[in-house]
């Protein structure tokens, strides 16, 4: 992995955590967008995998985006009712 995809994976988890606090709530700071839409990223891979749904709405980047910001929002509401 280059250095530019370590900054587009950054950027995208960003994104996708930002969104996911716009839909569930949470004032986070930039970090906490980042960790949320990482591992956000990997659990809505990981559900929409399963489900067989594919996200295809024109450009790589934004369907990354958005099934990011999925799996955030899953990540955001279970740790929600573990804590």
């Amino acid at each position: 992995m280059d250095a530019a995809a370590v900054i587009v994976m950054l950027i995208v988890g960003a994104i996708a955590g930002f969104l996911a606090s716009l839909v569930v709530g949470g004032p986070w700071g930039l970090l906490g967008y980042i960790v949320a839409g990482i591992i956000g990223g990997v659990v809505g891979g990981w559900l929409l995998g399963v489900a067989k749904v594919n996200i295809n709405l024109g450009s790589p980047i934004v369907n990354q985006i958005v099934t990011a910001a999925i799996g955030a929002i899953v990540v955001i509401l279970i740790a929600r009712l573990i804590a």
